[in-house]
């Protein structure tokens, strides 16, 4: 049974996806996509308990060797991708887009059809692809469920937008259908139909408005996904010439090569395609200079913005990297990459603190965390790919929440500017907690955010990488910075008293209360995850290298983070229950004049009342997005050329030598 979870994963959300798109406006198709998203919740999460009692979680399987049929559905669906985005980039008078997938297509198809027949597995399960697939479907799942809720009220909001929502779930099922694919499959030429997949899923989502924004910025996201895969076809190809294969096992085990022949032409050649690949993955993470892309898919409704933060798109990227990190580890590539990375994040920190928009403090927030677990991969140590997963993980439940709660509190408050949120806990205070603990467990202790991110700290500063710490340093100081800012405008009193009607729809609510549950969970747990999963996943010979184990948290810190989870529920439940039944008197605070006794106004120096009104400021004309995020790009874009030229002399050199 075990054997057919994965094509059923991979399967069955494209099949509620073809349902979705058949049933036009019916509400039947609400029905089908929770029902869809339940089983996929728990077929997900029933997969990875059940392999890891039945044969455990350290063996490795490969699955699937003759799927003569399977291949010719993929080759299909690769001609279709390019199809479809040929018409579109027709219809909107982009055609030099469709370029980018015309010419990958037809490159991957001919070298399949004339490459010799070869007996490898399509399919590969160990510890990162099934943590993947646990994340994948449950967080997919109740992204799905979310939406459900929250296109209802979406579209009693905007009543300019046509109602398609059907065709919008149905994007989100083939979405997390192509990322099990994605995480599972071990053959090469199934990772580029799928890395298409998703890269056109996320073109139609961000353009489901059919607005003139909407439809640019989709055609943004394309364009440098495109490239991503053009990169991606290319590293495929050459590493099939090198090594006469398309398994990605086989190009796992150029570690040992790469060690051997640094010095001749051949080791060097396989560094040009893990840098292809590894600039594939940049693009798809949203780094610079490509992040734009990400930015502009908020103008897509909020489940399409939560499912490329959390569980699909952009964690394609880091999935890849992660897999590529002992190629990457003590070399010129991985150096470039982590820099990347590293810049990205300080970069795109600053640029987050001049926002008001609470969807785009979260769209720069998810680029910087990405740009962190870049630098991570990069490195390629145990500690800092220990903590490139916990990151990883812990990113996309708190992200997703985030996501979620700001999209209903923005269908209830019609507005998500964070001015807005002031004094959210006493109009939408079921929302204001949901965001509070979200912000929480994204820089604060005990959760896993802020411990991964001291686990980098020490990878790279052991690595002696002093430039990057720097950069980290930073940028996590900007961090805390703006998500302060929110979270003193959730508890502040409000101005004046309003009535909020709460819209939020109870599958919403179910999602909520499941990731913040998980999110829990995650810290309780945080020992057991981190010694008998991920410690030894990354000391695995086959993701570092030859190494016995790692030291990246002392288990001992790990049980204190458990103490103080209980700390942050006991302590305020001790300060309510005490003060319960206890006279209290309002004092009045000084605001540069008499007070006016209502602790809201004062009288000034000429005698005139004024109102008190609290607002962030935000640093626009410095830190604007507009100032900062072209010469950031210039600055990225040269870090690459400097690589290309590298690589290239590399060749070069060895070829006249």
């Amino acid at each position: 049974m075990l054997d057919f979870a994965v094509p059923f994963l991979i399967c069955f959300p494209f099949l509620i996806s073809l349902f979705l798109l058949f049933s036009g406006k019916s509400k039947i198709g609400n029905a089908i996509a929770r029902i869809g998203a339940v089983v996929i919740f728990f077929t997900s999460v029933a997969f990875f308990v059940a392999r890891g009692i039945k044969i455990g979680f350290s063996v490795t399987e490969e699955l699937y060797v003759n799927t003569e049929i399977a291949d010719y559905v993929i080759l299909g669906g690769e001609i279709l991708l390019a199809l479809v985005v040929t018409f579109l980039c027709f219809k909107y008078k982009k055609y030099w887009i469709s370029l980018l997938s015309i010419i990958p297509t037809a490159a991957i198809i001919y070298i399949e059809e004339t490459a010799a027949k070869e007996n490898i597995a399509h399919i590969f399960l160990d510890r990162l692809a099934m943590i993947m697939v646990l994340l994948v479907g449950a967080v997919g799942s109740l992204i799905i469920i979310y939406a459900v809720g929250y296109m209802e009220g979406y579209h009693n909001h905007h009543k300019e937008v046509q109602d398609r929502r059907n065709y919008f779930l149905a994007l989100l099922f083939m979405f997390m259908g192509a990322m099990f694919g994605f995480v599972t499959c071990a053959s090469l030429t199934w990772l580029v139909f799928f890395w298409e997949c998703t890269s056109v899923c996320s073109f139609l989502l961000i353009g489901y408005t059919r607005s003139e924004e909407a439809i640019n910025n989709s055609f943004r996201a394309l364009w440098m996904n495109l490239l991503g895969g053009v990169a991606l076809v290319a590293g495929v190809i050459f590493f099939h010439s090198l090594l006469g294969t398309f398994s990605a096992r086989e190009v796992l085990s150029t570690i040992q090569m790469i060690g051997q022949y640094s010095n001749q032409m051949f080791g060097v050649a396989l560094y040009i395609p893990i840098a292809l690949i590894a600039f594939a993955a940049l693009t798809k993470s949203a780094q610079m200079p490509f992040s734009t892309w990400l930015l502009g898919a908020m103008v897509a409704p909020t489940p399409s913005s939560t499912l490329l933060h959390s569980a699909t798109m952009v964690k394609a990227g880091i999935y890849v990297l992660i897999r590529l990190a002992p190629l990457m580890k003590g070399n010129v590539v991985g150096m470039f990459i982590a820099f990347i990375g590293a810049f990205t994040f300080l970069s795109t920190s600053f640029m987050a603190i001049s926002q008001s928009d609470a969807k785009k403090v979260l769209a720069m927030s998810t680029i910087s965390n990405l740009g962190l677990m870049v630098a991570c991969a990069g490195i390629g140590t145990p500690e800092t790919v220990w903590a490139c997963v916990f990151l990883m993980l812990f990113h996309a439940v708190s992200k997703s929440m985030l996501f979620q709660v700001v999209g209903a509190t923005e269908n209830s408050l019609h507005s998500r500017d964070v001015e807005d949120f002031h004094g959210l806990l006493y109009t939408l205070p079921k929302h204001a907690m949901f965001l509070f603990i979200g912000i929480t467990g994204m820089f604060l202790a005990p959760f896993g955010m802020l411990i991964s991110k001291w686990s980098a700290l020490k990878g790279m500063t052991d690595d002696r990488h002093a430039l990057i710490v720097i950069f980290i340093v930073f940028g996590s100081a900007l961090t805390s910075f703006y998500w302060g800012k929110i979270m003193g405008k959730l508890i502040a009193h409000p101005h004046k008293k309003k009535e909020v009607k709460d819209v939020t729809h109870m599958g919403e609510y179910v999602s909520f209360w499941i990731h913040m549950i998980t999110m829990i969970l995650m810290v309780v747990f945080f020992p057991m995850i981190s010694t008998f999963y991920v410690d030894p996943m990354v000391a695995n010979v086959e993701m570092i290298g030859n190494t016995t184990g790692i030291a990246a948290i002392p288990q001992s810190t790990l049980y204190i983070l458990v103490g103080m989870l209980l700390l942050v529920f006991l302590i305020p439940l001790v300060m309510y229950f005490s003060g319960k039944g206890e006279e209290s008197t309002q004092k009045l605070a000084y605001m540069g004049g008499i007070n006016t006794g209502k602790n809201n106004g004062f009288v000034d120096s000429f005698g005139e009342e004024k109102i008190l009104w609290m607002s962030n400021y935000y640093y626009e004309k410095m830190l604007s997005i507009e100032r900062l995020m072209k010469p950031c790009q210039f600055i990225a874009t040269i870090i690459l050329l400097v690589i290309a030229c590298i690589l290239g002399g590399s060749m070069i050199g060895g070829m006249l030598g």
